[in-house]
This record gives structure tokens, C-alpha cells and sequence, in this order.
């Protein structure tokens, strides 16, 4: 049901690297993405995949983690994801990218959750080193880098408290907790 999906499709961001994720995953989930809307129907989105050692360590070194838990660096060697799917903005296909990025990484998650694995969406990225290290063409921006693997952590899904705090955060079990607004605050009514 699309309802248990969504809950259970969180940012994932610790998990068990030594479990492989494999080129036809990464295919079948960059499959879900070019299958969902695009703005204008431009389609203007390219995907690079990435599931092995050396190419993780390379795109690992250029992201950021968990900006709320300003005392932890990201995933340790043993926590980092198995894969990572770049997506990015082809330039020659339209300068303006609208949303489309958003729709494809949610599928990307979704599809990933579905299987068993575990995503994040990191906007905290290293463009111009990135870009360099890949190789990538002018034509091509690095919209998002999506981290997957199997999860090494648990999530837990609570209601932002009387005040108001947002910040996700990890008690002493390890167990990572993301506050959310109530459905009521969230609905304007006009």
C-alpha cells in the first residue's frame, strides 16, 4: 500500500556496506525515474551509476551528511551505501530543469524502499570537485546525488512537539527520530 511505503521511505544514512547493490537495481530504479512526470515532458534528466568500491570512495568524499547532527561526519567505513545514482540536468536538453529532479529521486526512493533498500537524498554536494572527478561534460549539472544500500539504522517518525523543533535527531540507541509537522498544520484553509 502506497500509504506504508511513504512512511517507511526515510533518509537513510548509515547502512551495511558490504552488501552489494547490483547495476540491474540501479538500472531497474533510474527505470522508475524516467518513467515519472517531467515538466513540459522535456525528460531532460541523465542518471550516472555507481556501485562500485572505487567509485563510492570517490563520490563519498564529495557530500555532506546530516546537517542537524552537527557532531557526526557521516557514515563510517562498514556504514557507507553500496551505491549512489547521480542525477543530472542535461543543459543541450532544456536550461531549466523546473522539478524534475525532485520526481525522479522520490521515485528512485520509493523504488528502492520497495526492494529492501535504504536511500538518501544528499543536496549537500561538492558540484565543481564532483564534476571534475567524474569527468562530466559542461553540458551536464549535478542536480542531486541519491546514497542506497541496505539499512543499518532504525527510523522512527514522531510529531513536532509543542516547540515547534524539526531537527531530526539520534537518541542513545542509536535510533535516528524525525519529528513532522500534524496534517493539520500543514493544511491552509481559504
Amino acid at each position: 500500500m502506497i500509504d506504508d511505503l511513504i512512511r517507511q521511505t526515510r533518509s537513510t544514512r548509515r547502512f551495511v556496506q558490504s552488501e552489494p547493490v547490483s547495476t540491474e537495481t540501479l538500472r531497474a530504479l533510474v527505470n522508475l525515474a524516467r518513467l515519472s512526470p517531467s515538466a513540459s515532458n522535456k525528460q531532460p534528466l541523465k542518471y550516472i551509476l555507481c556501485n562500485t568500491p572505487e567509485k563510492n570512495a570517490l563520490i563519498f568524499e564529495h557530500v555532506g551528511w546530516a546537517g542537524y547532527l552537527t557532531d557526526w561526519g557521516g557514515p563510517v567505513e562498514g556504514e557507507r551505501p553500496a551505491a549512489y545514482i547521480v542525477i543530472l540536468g542535461d543543459c543541450h536538453v532544456s536550461e531549466a530543469i523546473d522539478c524534475d529532479h525532485g520526481i525522479a529521486a522520490q521515485s528512485i526512493l520509493l523504488g528502492a524502499r520497495e526492494r529492501g533498500l535504504g536511500g538518501c537524498i544528499l543536496g549537500s554536494v561538492k558540484r565543481a570537485p564532483l564534476r571534475s572527478a567524474l569527468k562530466l561534460d559542461v553540458q551536464y549539472r549535478i542536480m542531486l546525488v541519491i546514497a542506497l544500500g541496505k539499512p543499518a539504522e532504525q527510523i522512527v517518525l514522531e510529531e513536532v512537539g509543542p516547540e515547534g523543533d524539526i531537527k531530526y535527531w539520534r537518541d542513545a540507541e542509536g535510533i535516528h527520530h524525525v519529528p513532522k509537522r500534524s496534517l493539520d498544520e500543514v493544511i491552509i484553509a481559504v
